[in-house]
């Protein structure tokens, strides 16, 4: 038998056993293997540091960074849910927005939504105070 970690599309990381790299390769291209945590099919090799030392500390260092990534994901689940409850949602119109509010042609208010790096960027380089989330999805979703 042979563990992987693996990585989904959405950044869920997991651990994967097979009997050798062929299986895993066969597994991935049946489409067999899915993200525990939100079923995405979109399976990826993590990167892997080499097992060196007692199996044991590289057990619990392995539940100890388990333990990490839920707490930060739990936390960017509280900061999503603030933001869609205290921010107006502008969706797709968040650049045209921003600059509305910054130049005072809008009312101030906390806005979130969509825009893309190069928007972000340009904002930013306007002086528009802007700032970008790492956005987890919900654990209902």
């Amino acid at each position: 038998m042979i563990s992987f970690n693996l990585i989904c599309k959405n950044d869920h990381e997991f651990e994967g056993w097979f009997r050798n790299s062929d299986d895993f390769a066969r597994q991935i291209k049946e489409r067999l293997v899915a993200c525990p945590e939100c079923g995405d099919l979109n399976i990826e090799k993590s990167l892997m540091a080499p097992v060196v030392g007692a199996k044991d500390a590289v057990v619990a260092d392995r539940g100890e960074k388990a333990a990490q990534a839920r707490k930060l994901r739990k936390m960017l689940g509280k900061v999503r849910e603030y933001v869609e409850t205290n921010f107006d949602d502008v969706g797709d119109d968040f650049t045209e927005e921003a600059r509305k509010i910054y130049y005072g042609e809008s009312d101030e208010r906390p806005i979130y939504g969509n825009a893309t790096d190069e928007d972000a960027r340009d904002l930013a380089e306007e002086g528009v105070p802007v700032g970008k989330l790492p956005w987890v999805k919900r654990a209902d979703s």
